[in-house]
């Protein structure tokens, strides 16, 4: 094992950047510049606690940042190192320099997704051991065993329980069932209230697969606007006026696409004319968890006046987006419907799998992974801002957003944003069409998803986005 870096790094305590912020972009810096070279081996976290004089637990973040963002990475037993592949790139730099000639690098490949999380952070280790376990210790009866259609139902308490507490609901476990990811979810809330015929209000721009999951149960769409403040309302009392509306689907904490928040003005006029016209809301809360300001919005179904709601969520954004581990809440009529129809798609769900994530919460490792990620992901978000203002600040609109993994950006001039897609595309760098998420007419505007991507990449797509803007 090499032996540790002699670190010469100088904390600015005073600095509106958080230390344990400093220390990574310090790491990070002796990468760039060569004093720290692939293999080698950084202080343990209390030896590097000590020689910076702060906190444990600010290197341990620092840390994880750098893990996360690929400069580093852990080996058991043995340390934390310098990833492989960072040196080779400075060492190649200084050969092309020394011998004057000229080699065209391959072109990068990055992708902005529309708001992944970063899976690299996802405490993939503890939930393969609890999963491990359960094998080993559940009897074989157990295992082979169907189990109830609606979910396990330890798993289905301990999320009444969070909903009641953390999202200001008022449910039971028989008011809740388990999904394999989202869309499920939507497809069964679908299937449970509409019929051929049915009118469903949707936003526009919008999440399509859900509305690929109305048309399937025979329903017809109707879009309604976005704004500044979330779904045009005034629009929405139009459409009640002259249509039979059954259900709206909203996301009103951050609107996919355009990241906005429905403002509470809106949502309890949107509860009034649920319960006057008795149409039912469909509330996708798809990332609740990723908040930055004081705290999430309370949800539209935690309201006790609204009488007809469907409520969804997932774990595949909390843990990561393979693990098909959704959930939604509704009254106990509609549940029972679901849960029915869930038989003939799917007896039941993956109960293994639904015990060893309650094991992570139970453990406190569920809360512990959303802390370190909501920080990882903020300093993400912060930088991005950054970005957006150095390269696109006259180029184009956009708000900071207080949370989610993405930004919602629209060029102040007239563009074809189709052909700056495949402009974008043909250098390596892919971005959501914006056909994804239009009703009709293509919208203007961007999707930007930044969680998954390093600084470096975040910079480079930019940079080439602003060329064509």
């Amino acid at each position: 094992m090499l032996r540790p870096w002699p670190l010469e790094i100088q904390l600015d305590k005073k600095s509106d950047k958080a230390i344990y912020l400093q220390i990574a972009d310090a790491i990070i810096e002796a990468i760039q510049t060569g004093k720290l070279v692939s293999g080698n081996a950084l202080p343990g976290s209390r030896q590097l606690a000590e020689l910076l004089k702060v906190n444990r637990n600010t290197v341990v973040e620092a840390l994880d940042v750098l893990i996360a963002e690929g400069w580093l990475v852990t080996i058991d037993r043995k340390g934390t190192f310098v990833t492989e592949s960072l040196s080779q790139i400075h060492h190649s730099t200084e050969n092309k320099k020394e011998q004057n000639i000229t080699i065209e690098e391959p072109k990068s490949f990055l992708v902005f997704d529309d708001g992944l999380p970063d899976s690299r952070l996802a405490p993939m280790n503890d939930l393969a051991r609890a999963y491990r376990e359960l094998f080993s210790r559940k009897s074989r009866w157990q295992i082979m065993g169907y189990s109830n259609e609606l979910g396990n139902l330890d798993f289905r308490k301990s999320i009444a329980q969070m909903l009641n507490f953390k999202r200001g609901m008022s449910i039971s476990h028989d008011q809740i069932c388990i999904t394999r990811g989202s869309q499920m979810a939507m497809y069964l809330a679908s299937h449970c209230i509409l019929k051929s015929g049915d009118f469903v209000l949707v936003e526009n721009p919008g999440y399509k697969p859900a509305w690929e999951a109305f048309e399937n149960a025979g329903a017809t769409l109707l879009p309604v606007n976005v704004e500044s403040d979330g779904l045009d309302i005034d629009q929405v009392e139009k459409y009640l006026r002259h249509k039979n509306i059954k259900a709206i689907y909203v996301t009103p904490h951050h609107q996919f696409p355009t990241t906005v928040t429905l403002s509470l003005k809106k949502r309890l006029k949107l509860i009034e004319l649920s319960n006057q016209y008795n149409f039912t809301i469909i509330e996708d809360d798809y990332d609740n968890e990723f908040h930055f300001g004081q705290r999430p919005i309370l949800p539209i179904s935690s309201y006790s006046g609204l009488k007809n709601y469907i409520y969804i969520g997932t774990f595949s954004k909390i843990v990561a987006p393979a693990l098909r581990i959704g959930y939604l809440a509704s009254s106990n009529e509609n549940i029972q419907k679901i849960g029915n129809h869930r038989k003939i798609i799917d007896v039941q769900g993956d109960n293994i799998m639904e015990e060893a994530i309650l094991n992570l919460i139970n453990e406190g490792k569920i809360k512990r992974h959303l802390k370190k990620a909501n920080l990882v992901y903020k300093s993400k978000r912060d930088f991005f801002d950054s970005l957006l203002n150095q390269y696109l600040q006259h180029k184009i609109v956009f708000t900071k957003p207080e949370g989610g993994l993405a930004f919602w950006i629209v060029p102040k001039a007239e563009i074809n944003v189709l052909e700056i897609f495949e402009k974008l595309k043909s250098q390596g760098i892919r971005i959501m069409s914006s056909d994804r998420f239009s009703f009709d007419e293509t919208i203007k505007g961007f999707r930007l998803g930044y969680a998954s991507l390093s600084e470096k990449q975040m910079e480079e797509g930019i940079k080439a986005l602003s060329k064509l803007l």
